[in-house]
């Protein structure tokens, strides 16, 4: 049976360009990037190296990258570690933070977090597309905040969220921001200059690097409280001893993905637009995110009277893999809570797909796809009590 993978926004396979550098740092310089000896500074070397590149993409400089297990710990690191050093000066009671109603779950447990311990969140709307409104942003801002955290692009619909705007209101405003780039970088170009973000999350799994790593970018001279204490690894943000493989991994999938930018982005869009063309064109099938302002390789439909679960296991028994929403939810039965937000209902949210698309993707499997798909979504009508036709 044929086999397509179209979950890239779940995680991606490693390029294989990427395990041939990781596979030295196992055994050959297996050495602790801490130690003084050869064995430690030939480890150490390659770490800084891979810092290198991965500000490079980000056009930051080196000294801004902190290295994490992933895109979770780099989200609580950054948003927990401001918010922490501003309850050290300050108490913490009424302190705000402003986010949005569509972020990854770990922004949105962290932010929840926060709140029990005396912080003040607002969770700001979203438009149809999943779009927040800047006059919003500007009128939640008040003399009590001190951080914005705005995802870069939504996990779920794909919607690119106006980063320059919300970085520029921050930085007038004298407010630290935040975004999770983790499904943004190497889709889209970034600049955390131009956009002036202060902090910026990145997991390597989703940019074809291995899985538990990841980092956080810190514009220099932004301070925030550590969250492990330790031997005082990465400037005494994060201890621990550091994954050099993975480490060595996450520079080398930045270095590729920068390289293969251009030519990524125009693949992708090519077969997005083919595969969102083709499937509207199925009766009452409906495109959920902005139509224009979305990443290159996500396609997120919504189908009346399908349940979202059954057409994924269909898919399945096809050799096609696909999602209903983020991979962090897919096991959860109720409606995503980025689909509410724009504004959908329960029965709407419930009957949607999410394909993502990577490199290695072709116009013949969008054309599988989408011949097999239609049938699936009438087998499912039929089975539907909602179907009236």
């Amino acid at each position: 049976m044929k086999r397509i993978y179209m979950d890239h926004g779940a995680s991606t396979p490693v390029d294989k360009e990427v395990i041939d550098e990781m596979i030295p740092y196992f055994d050959k310089y297996f050495g602790n990037p801490s130690s003084i000896h050869s064995f430690g500074r030939e480890a150490f070397d390659a770490v800084e190296e891979s810092r290198s590149k991965v500000a490079d993409i980000l056009n930051a400089d080196a000294d801004e990258i902190i290295f994490t297990s992933g895109g979770t710990e780099s989200d609580n690191l950054g948003i927990k570690g401001a918010a922490y050093l501003n309850k050290d000066k300050i108490g913490g009671k009424g302190y705000h933070i402003i986010t949005s109603s569509i972020e990854h779950p770990a922004v949105l447990a962290t932010c929840r977090h926060l709140e029990k311990q005396g912080f003040n969140v607002k969770y700001l709307p979203v438009d149809k597309y999943g779009i927040i409104r800047i006059k919003d942003l500007e009128e939640a801002i008040s003399k009590d905040t001190f951080l914005i955290t705005i995802m870069y692009a939504n996990n779920e619909i794909g919607t690119i969220e106006p980063i320059n705007e919300i970085g520029r209101i921050a930085r007038k405003h004298d407010v630290l921001f935040h975004t999770d780039a983790v499904q943004a970088i190497c889709k889209t170009p970034i600049d955390v200059g131009e956009s002036n973000v202060d902090l910026l999350s990145v997991s390597a799994h989703k940019i074809y690097g291995p899985k538990g790593v990841g980092a956080l970018y810190i514009r220099n001279g932004v301070k925030i409280y550590p969250l492990a204490h330790g031997g005082g690894h990465e400037k005494g943000l994060r201890s621990s001893t550091y994954n050099t493989p993975g480490i060595v991994g996450l520079g080398k999938a930045c270095e590729l993905g920068k390289t293969r930018l251009k030519e990524d982005m125009a693949h992708l869009k090519n077969l997005r637009d083919k595969l969102i063309k083709d499937i509207l064109k199925i009766e009452e099938s409906y495109l959920n995110g902005h139509p224009e302002k979305r990443l290159v390789n996500n396609a997120h439909f919504r189908f009346t009277a399908i349940e979202g679960e059954s057409l994924n296991m269909m898919l399945d028994e096809k050799g096609i893999a696909s999602a209903t929403g983020s991979a962090c939810s897919s096991k959860k039965l109720q409606a995503s809570h980025v689909l509410m937000a724009i504004g959908l209902k329960p029965e709407e949210a419930h009957g949607s797909l999410r394909l993502t698309l990577g490199r290695k993707n072709t116009e013949e499997d969008v054309s599988y796809v989408a011949s097999v798909l239609p049938d699936i979504v009438e087998r499912l009508r039929k089975m539907s009590p909602l179907w009236n036709r």
